[in-house]
């Protein structure tokens, strides 16, 4: 395709590039300018869907209830402060056990 856009380009190489170089640049605006904006809307990138802070979604999309019996604990059983793990019973023994286990 290419091959065929340069042999009917007319003039010589200096013509067919500043002609390609066009033609790079007009598709590149019609693009940006028209087919872009008009394929915007389309797309899902901006379908964010905000909640009041309180429901959570469980693993099958159904909202899970935050007054549930089953809920979460409240602590977080990992640091939010550092990259650091908390250290474990089972390194400071020197068994074989993976820490955190």
């Amino acid at each position: 395709m290419y091959a065929w856009i340069w042999r009917k380009l007319p003039f010589g190489f200096w013509g067919k590039l500043t002609g390609s170089l066009g033609l790079i640049a007009a598709t590149t605006a019609l693009l940006w300018y028209v087919v872009f904006p008009w394929a915007t809307p389309l797309l899902p990138f901006d379908d964010v869907q905000v909640g009041t802070g309180t429901e959570q979604q469980g693993p099958d999309g159904n909202v899970v209830d935050p007054s549930s019996e089953d809920e979460a604990p409240d602590e977080i059983p990992y640091s939010t402060e550092s990259n650091a793990p908390h250290p474990s019973d089972a390194a400071t023994t020197g068994s074989n056990q993976i820490p955190g286990d």
